[in-house]
């Protein structure tokens, strides 16, 4: 047999998937070109499947520039494309010429941030159909997901969070300041289930948290209100199964206002320090209790824990994401490139993991 016959052999079909019926359709086009540039031609056979911002599923073939630049969807090679829930199909099943072809994958990486992506809905298809999935679980992802649901989780297992309420909609104009009344301003309003600070208001005095509420519930049903918490936030990169993996700890230092959509995008009056400016027994003690988080969540393959860091060198958690930025920049791959790992080590990974797990 040829070397180029057993390198086939050897290659493992990997899937894609971007983009997403989500508000956070953008990131993910971005997060997704670093991975499919990282991943080795020579292991990896790469399919790519897109999904619109309406929910259409694409298989598409061109390249990573269209996908840049938001274009994708217009490459002659977009045909109409599903991944089958038939454990027997083990695969994707796409509509090409009229004819439906099955195209055999050894495992599924989404790039999806948010919602129908992150928070369990993909993942659960995929294990309907027994492809081996990069990242956290159905169950995890759902979880890591919505906030009000980890924070209770994570405080039962002794880690202090952010005093608050959850609100469900429909409410009245007067519910949020009556049902928050014993919260201390300021105050975070948060959509319960949304990624990249969409819909998140910073609320000083009561006549605007209403305001911030309704907005809040343009993202989600449910909705949390909590207290500020005083100090910086860190973050905390953990990779693995059984045994973990945790990178640098990176900080956000803040000049104004909180860490929204574009200040984790564009950094225009804010910095990430890498490492944290923390002394050794903090740090560990934070990588402790990152740790404990991503086992209390029942996290696998990946996932970024990010917690607070008071004056008085408390802990408290903050959130998890299953699906953390992956572009060259995000701080996720940055936080273990500062333990040695290069982008592509990382990728082969988390390939890894999902296919031993």
């Amino acid at each position: 047999m040829s070397r180029q016959g057993i390198d086939l052999m050897k290659q493992k079909t990997v899937a894609v998937l971007f983009g997403g019926h989500s508000t956070e359709y953008e990131v993910s086009l971005q997060s997704a070109c670093s991975v499919i540039e990282n991943l080795n031609p020579e292991k990896y056979n790469v399919v790519l499947v897109g999904i619109t911002r309406q929910g259409e599923w694409m298989k598409y073939s061109g390249g990573t520039e269209r996908i840049q630049n938001d274009t994708w969807r217009e490459h002659d090679s977009c045909v109409p494309a599903v991944i089958s829930p038939d454990r027997k199909t083990h695969g994707i099943l796409a509509l090409e010429g009229g004819t439906v072809t099955v195209i055999p994958i050894d495992a599924a990486f989404p790039v999806l941030h948010g919602k129908n992506g992150e928070d369990g809905t993909v993942q659960g298809l995929l294990a309907l159909a027994g492809i081996p999935c990069v990242g956290c679980g159905t169950l995890s992802s759902a979880l890591c997901m919505d906030k009000d649901m980890a924070h209770r989780l994570v405080r039962l297992a002794g880690i202090k969070t952010p005093d608050s309420i959850a609100l469900y909609a429909p409410i009245s104009d007067v519910e949020p300041a009556e049902q928050a009344a014993h919260l201390q301003y300021p105050l975070f309003v948060k959509p319960a289930n949304a990624g990249s600070s969409f819909g998140i208001t910073r609320v000083s005095e009561a006549g605007d948290l209403t305001d911030a509420v309704r907005m809040a519930f343009q993202h989600d049903r449910k909705v949390i209100i909590e207290e500020a918490v005083a100090g910086f936030e860190v973050g905390c990169a953990v990779l693995g199964n059984e045994t973990l993996t945790i990178g640098e700890i990176d900080e956000i230092e803040l000049s104004q206002g909180f860490f929204d959509y574009t200040e984790k995008y564009t950094l225009q009056t804010s910095r990430i320090h890498l490492p944290a400016r923390i002394d050794p027994d903090t740090a560990n003690h934070i990588k402790q209790m990152a740790a404990t988080v991503y086992r209390t969540l029942n996290c696998t393959g990946l996932a970024r824990v990010d917690l607070f860091l008071t004056p008085e060198n408390e802990i408290v958690f903050n959130e998890v994401n299953t699906i953390p930025g992956f572009t060259a920049h995000s701080r996720y791959p940055n936080m273990l490139k500062g333990i040695g790992m290069t982008f592509a080590q990382i990728i082969d990974e988390l390939i890894r993991l999902a296919m031993h797990s």
